[in-house]
């Protein structure tokens, strides 16, 4: 695992994100199909955010529970997120969709005590069920609210689903509290940044170009992952690489470094 930057090493000013889909802890498919939640929560470690923003975390899997039950790092008996969290940090999780043998939903891992958490279902058809995790956090003398979400995979079900994140912003959130809205938006063809400006966010980006690549994995092409902004200007935005990060999801993490307006 490559060190992080440095100007994000140690002490720093401001608050530093993280947005990461794990992919549910594994990888490969069949008999090749492999545990990494144990090597995620070392990652997430050395990731040293204040805040991390995950999608596709389970709290259960009978099946996989299962099925590396033998292993010799076995499927953890704790949840996924709780499994995940740095020691000290506080942890809200809640489910998105229910599966045969599980679940899985979107999660937030933060340093800072954490209100009522809360979700709001924003799924586009009975297909694909979609939601957003709302959690006010404690921070900077005042709160925050971070906003964990993770969007459809047609363009259309995206634009419908933007606009309910608009409704449910100016609903559930002041306009006098800085906001992060961070996770999975699966906007392959660049077409969300408009619309999240229209309602007052920013895409955190220190490149200029928007250009922190972070899916596929293994040889990233598309920036599907992102952090939008209300409050806070981005001094720094990066995405580690290397094969140990490409072997352990599909999705590569990004992190950004924010400091308040």
């Amino acid at each position: 695992m490559r060190p992080l930057p440095t100007t994000l090493q140690g002490e720093h000013h401001g608050l530093r994100v993280a947005t990461y889909n794990i992919h549910k802890g594994v990888r490969g498919v069949g008999p090749r199909k492999r545990l990494e939640i144990h090597n995620l929560g070392l990652g997430i470690e050395a990731l040293d955010a204040d805040l991390v923003f995950l999608q596709e975390v389970r709290s259960f899997h009978h099946g996989e529970a299962k099925r590396f039950a033998r292993t010799s790092f076995g499927w953890p008996e704790l949840a996924q997120a709780e499994f995940l969290a740095p020691e000290g940090y506080s942890v809200a999780y809640r489910t998105n969709a229910v599966t045969r043998y599980g679940e899985h939903g979107n999660a937030l891992l933060s340093r800072w005590p954490l209100g009522d958490i809360g979700h709001h279902d924003v799924s586009d058809h009975r297909f694909e069920q979609r939601g957003l995790l709302h959690v006010p956090v404690q921070w900077g003398g005042g709160v925050l609210h971070a906003v964990v979400a993770h969007l459809g995979l047609t363009h259309s079900t995206r634009v419908r689903q933007v606009r309910r994140i608009a409704e449910f912003i100016e609903n559930s959130v002041p306009r006098g509290e800085p906001l992060v809205l961070a996770g999975d938006f699966n906007d392959w063809g660049e077409k969300l940044d408009e619309p999240m400006r229209a309602m007052g966010l920013c895409r955190a980006s220190s490149t200029g170009k928007l250009a922190n690549l972070t899916f596929p994995s293994r040889v990233p092409l598309f920036s599907l992952d992102r952090i939008y902004t209300r409050g806070f200007a981005c001094n720094l935005s990066f995405v580690p690489r290397g094969k140990t990060w490409a072997r352990m999801s599909d999705h590569l993490p990004l992190v950004a470094e924010l400091l308040p307006e």
